[in-house]
């Protein structure tokens, strides 16, 4: 390998001294609009969901059998959270699926919240399945967030090697709080208090009952949000046998 630190250097110089448009957008753009040359200022929302102790999982020596665990995990949830018109970016990192959308108005918060529902009473499902099975069930934890965020398309310019980076709070505090959603498997939803203020009042329009579904941390991280909302027809037919 050679690394022609020269060019390197020429390189840099060049993204230092570019001028850089940063684009404030109420709705944040598809991927086609974001370049190497621009940057968007717009609300979004983040989900992360995260498999707890996923190192001891990938470490068995039943390999086949780590496979088609981590299969099911990914593939459903991908199912679930791609279906969305504003869905801006959804992947696999290791063993977390996530997920990053524009969101600039309440409903659309609100919207990413029914869907880390839907990810919550699937995961019971695998693990229904899972136990029928006689194998051993996943702990798994949901973080959502939002903000008022910064997007970059970063990497190597006039190379088919780049990323969208989300700098802010949505996808840092998803990706953190679905780690203390994997500690708590009664609460596996978790979520900033700023998202939770933004999806409060709709949900509870749609049912007067609905603040008693959360709870709030009182230690850390603190002023967070916790619930475990599962879909009550979806979740009755798992508790049915599934038949």
């Amino acid at each position: 390998m050679h690394y022609d630190y020269r060019a390197g250097k020429k390189r840099i110089d060049e993204i230092l001294d570019s001028g850089m448009a940063v684009i404030e957008k109420n709705r944040l753009p598809k991927n086609d609009e974001l370049t190497f040359d621009n940057s968007y200022l717009s609300w979004i929302s983040a989900i992360f969901i995260d498999i707890r102790e996923s190192t001891e999982l990938m470490a068995r020596d039943d390999q086949e059998y780590v496979a088609k665990i981590v299969r099911c995990f990914t593939s459903e949830l991908i199912e679930i959270l791609r279906g969305e018109d504003n869905l801006r970016e959804i992947g696999i990192r290791g063993d977390c699926v996530y997920a990053v959308y524009t969101t600039p108005k309440k409903r659309d918060i609100d919207n990413v919240f029914d869907l880390a529902v839907w990810c919550n009473t699937y995961l019971n499902m695998l693990n229904a399945v899972l136990r029928k099975r006689g194998l051993d069930t996943l702990r798994a934890g949901i973080g959502l967030g939002v903000g008022h965020d910064h997007v970059i398309k970063a990497g190597r310019k006039g190379v088919d090697i780049n990323a969208h980076v989300w700098m802010g709070d949505a996808v840092s505090t998803a990706s953190k709080l679905s780690g203390y959603g994997q500690k708590d498997h009664r609460q596996r939803i978790w979520m900033s208090s700023l998202f939770y203020n933004n999806i409060i009042d709709i949900e509870v329009e749609r049912n007067s009952e609905a603040k008693s579904w959360f709870s709030k941390s009182s230690g850390e991280p603190h002023g967070c949000y916790q619930c475990n909302v599962v879909k009550t027809l979806m979740n009755d037919w798992i508790n049915g046998g599934m038949d």
